[in-house]
């Protein structure tokens, strides 16, 4: 196991790789991520994690960065430059945001899904159905 120097990390990228992400293609699309940083060299600036679920299946393959705090949906391996870039820049990869923090939470992008509640009455009914 690695421990890494982070002194010069602007960007902590988790990348999901739970099974729905997986069959959407997320190794690939973690593979690509690392590559490209690799090949801009922006190894000591980009930390990447790779996840397992992060409760989005809807939006497979996630990829999140902080501290920031966007998350991204639909992310494809061919979307690793253009994401890296937008880290690079500071210019968000718009077309691809599910949900942007907001001081208060997370603000969800037209268009994307909403999902199921987290409120303890939800959990309540489903684990009572289970």
């Amino acid at each position: 196991m690695a421990t890494w120097n982070l002194d010069k990390t602007k960007h902590h990228v988790f990348i999901c790789n739970g099974s729905s992400c997986n069959q959407a293609g997320a190794e690939e699309v973690t593979q690509a991520i690392r590559n490209e940083i690799a090949n801009q060299e922006l190894d000591p600036y980009i930390h990447t994690t790779r996840t397992r679920c992060n409760g989005r299946c809807h939006d497979k393959c996630v990829v999140v960065s902080y501290p920031d705090g966007i998350w991204y949906k639909d992310i494809k391996h061919h979307d690793a430059r253009e994401f890296i870039n937008s880290l690079k820049t500071g210019q968000p990869f718009s077309k691809k945001i599910s949900h942007t923090f907001c001081g208060e939470g997370f603000q969800r992008t037209e268009g994307t899904v909403k999902g199921m509640s987290k409120e303890k009455e939800n959990v309540i009914k489903v684990s009572k159905k289970l």
